[in-house]
């Protein structure tokens, strides 16, 4: 298996990033709809230059806890999106996804949410957690559908809207 891939689903390759990754990182990450529930505003062409390589070295960092990969579909070797797994600040694993919006509502949200809970659970993970804003009903669908459970509410400290906490036990 290619080191870069780090799992694969049935029709998605989720492996690291690369620096030939940088227009549809950035389409993606400059997408206000796409970024409208992570950060306050779009990120423009200049901070995602230097994000992508910042990522890719992440790595190769002793102890990283912050991974973020690119999400590929294999029928066209398409870039469609990232998933994450970071610490959060309770030292909790989290997860988390962004697409492309052209890719948005074909099931990739929920194929990818599969396959990681099966690469975190074949690496020993004890259990996950998610964040998804309360208008994000797509990303809540996908989590309690795969059996994520709903253990708090809280209001967003950077965007001030608010968010549901979901965990699942692996």
């Amino acid at each position: 298996m290619n080191t870069q891939i780090i799992f694969e689903t049935e029709r998605l390759i989720v492996r690291r990033l690369q620096v030939g990754d940088l227009e549809p990182f950035h389409e993606m990450q400059a997408s206000y709809n796409v970024m409208r529930f992570v950060r306050p505003t779009a990120m423009t062409r200049e901070e995602n230059e230097k994000e992508l390589p910042d990522l890719i070295r992440k790595y190769d960092e002793k102890d990283n806890e912050f991974w973020i990969y690119a999400i590929e579909r294999k029928s066209d070797n398409a870039f469609i999106g990232t998933c994450a797994l970071v610490k959060d600040d309770n030292r909790d694993d989290e997860i988390g996804y962004r697409f492309l919006q052209k890719y948005w509502g074909m099931g990739y949200g929920y194929e990818v949410c599969e396959g990681l809970i099966g690469y975190c659970k074949s690496i020993s993970m004890p259990k996950l957690i998610g964040f998804v804003a309360d208008e994000n009903i797509a990303s809540a669908k996908i989590l309690q559908k795969c059996n994520f459970k709903e253990v708090g509410k809280h209001i967003d400290p950077q965007l001030n809207i608010p968010e549901t906490k979901y965990e699942l036990v692996l």
